[in-house]
């Protein structure tokens, strides 16, 4: 990709004025605006998509019926105004996330891409040359520096900006779900130098992310098929902190999209928030976009819709000055 793209960057760069996501189970938009003080959600769509229409993956074709994602995407734009310029979401399952040091890394912006994609030529599971790989400066660690990467094929990064493309929107940034609800958090105002933990769950997959204040020390992503459950796999995480990243606890620990990710059947919310609370021993809040912005009084916020509007009222915060 080219151009105004900017793909998977935690709060750097400029950012439009409407956002869509594509996930495995829904397609969502939203405009945002600057009102007084706030920032404010001023229009926004959201439509489910039929199983299977769309399935995520790091290595194959994502996009299974093209008609009906194609009529979907036209359809929630034309909800939220038709823009032309958007930050377009995609799934956490299209790209691999690696936090990566080096103790002393090339001052030249060439010397320091090609060694970071010298660098992560063994864990691409697809030749490099058909990866995009992006990297921004993480911690500084006392020994280096951290910088987290993201590695995703072209092509399955192509398939989905053709369909904005088709709809008329040209995706002048590009991102993954997660390090988006990261920041709707930190648009609310996060404090420096505490830990917090995040949990966010889709259809397909459930993602982990551990930050220091507003920097990213530990991303995870799994498939929603894989062994285990959930609580197990933050019960893990969370011994990793402890053991590894010498972790003196959590100050917050934040859940997201479990109402959205199974909009089509009855999730309780609550007993997946009590499972976790139990295996860290700390209380679990589910992330609110109205402490980072304004909905307007026609939204209804269920927590289903607060799910569905956290990662793409996440990227447009990007940028701007933290909520009052």
């Amino acid at each position: 990709m080219s151009g105004l793209t900017d793909w998977l960057s935690l709060r750097d760069g400029s950012t439009p004025g409407a956002a869509l996501e594509i996930a495995m189970n829904r397609v969502c938009a939203v405009t945002l605006d600057q009102r007084a003080t706030r920032p404010t959600v001023t229009a926004h769509a959201v439509e489910l998509l039929p199983e299977g229409a769309l399935v995520p993956s790091l290595t194959q074709p994502n996009i299974r019926d093209r008609a009906v994602l194609g009529a979907t995407v036209r359809r929630v734009l034309e909800g939220v105004g038709k823009p032309r310029r958007i930050a377009l979401i995609l799934p956490d399952a299209v790209a691999k996330v690696s936090i990566i040091k080096f103790e002393k890394p090339p001052q030249r912006s060439d010397d320091l891409a090609q060694l970071v994609r010298w660098q992560m030529r063994k864990a691409a599971p697809f030749p490099i040359e058909e990866a995009q790989v992006s990297f921004v400066p993480g911690a500084r660690v006392a020994d280096g520096h951290e910088f987290i990467v993201s590695i995703a094929r072209e092509a399955t990064i192509q398939e989905y900006e053709s369909l904005c493309q088709e709809a008329g929107a040209h995706a002048g940034l590009v991102d993954i779900a997660t390090f988006n609800v990261v920041n709707s958090v930190l648009g609310a105002g996060v404090r420096e130098g505490v830990d917090w933990l995040l949990v966010n769950v889709a259809a397909d997959s459930s993602s982990i992310a551990i930050l220091r204040g507003a920097e990213l020390l530990f991303f995870r992503s799994r498939g929603a098929d894989a062994e285990g459950t959930l609580a197990d796999l933050v019960h893990q995480t969370a011994m990793y902190y402890q053991d590894r990243l010498q972790g003196a606890g959590f100050g917050r620990v934040l859940l997201c999209g479990a109402a959205a990710a199974h909009a089509r059947q009855v999730t309780d919310v609550d007993q997946i928030r009590r499972g976790l609370e139990q295996r860290l021993r700390s209380p679990v809040e589910t992330v609110d976009v109205r402490a980072a912005v304004t909905l307007t009084d026609r939204i209804m916020a269920s927590q289903g819709l607060l799910d569905a509007l956290a990662p793409v009222v996440g990227v447009l915060l990007r940028g701007r000055e933290v909520a009052a």
